[in-house]
């Protein structure tokens, strides 16, 4: 839980640097560019994590990296910074979770929809459209499917879950019956 925290206060920090000097997206891109560094290369994100190695040699890695890239000043800083604290670790976290503020930034909302059965494209934009009138953002959905629903659509957006499935209904009619109340 405290990783959670800890990236997204490093993401919302970097995103508010973003916002006042109108580089959100270039950030984006350069934590995502990063972020398939370390996919492509383990080795370098072992050798910046590993508390076995020197840490001034680990540093000094990092920094000859970096003075190879053509990356903003800002965020090779931002690097130094997570190393220094010792929260390089976190750079994964800390992209998605600064990746998810910055589509905030562009009124991009992401909502995930799981029914029983397959939707058809047409219900899926109908959905996604209804989603964007009643946010009034621009929506990315992400549709999964699970029969444990028996029917109907459960639908997440951020915080929000509107459950609307059967088994859901089942549920709570059993608990109903069970205190002794009327349906």
């Amino acid at each position: 839980m405290k990783n959670l925290a800890v990236s997204r206060r490093y993401a919302k920090a970097l995103i508010l640097i973003g916002q006042e000097d109108g580089q959100a997206e270039q950030y984006n891109a350069e934590l995502e560019s990063i972020v398939g560094l370390f996919d492509t290369q383990v080795d370098f994100e072992t050798a910046l994590i590993n508390p076995l190695f020197n840490k001034n040699d680990r540093k000094n890695v990092l920094e000859a990296v970096l003075a190879a890239t053509d990356l903003s000043a800002i965020m090779k800083s931002f690097l130094i910074l997570l190393f220094d604290k010792g929260r390089i670790g976190f750079l994964r976290e800390i992209a998605s979770y600064y990746k998810d503020l910055a589509d905030e930034l562009k009124g991009v909302v992401k909502a995930s929809i799981v029914s029983a059965t397959e939707l058809s494209t047409e219900a899926v934009d109908k959905i996604k459209e209804a989603l964007s009138k009643k946010t009034g953002k621009t929506i990315v959905l992400n549709v999964e499917q699970d029969p444990s629903l028996i029917g109907g659509v459960v639908t997440k957006i951020g915080d929000l879950v509107l459950d609307g499935s059967v088994k859901t209904q089942l549920i709570n009619m059993r608990e109903t019956l069970k205190k002794g109340e009327n349906v």
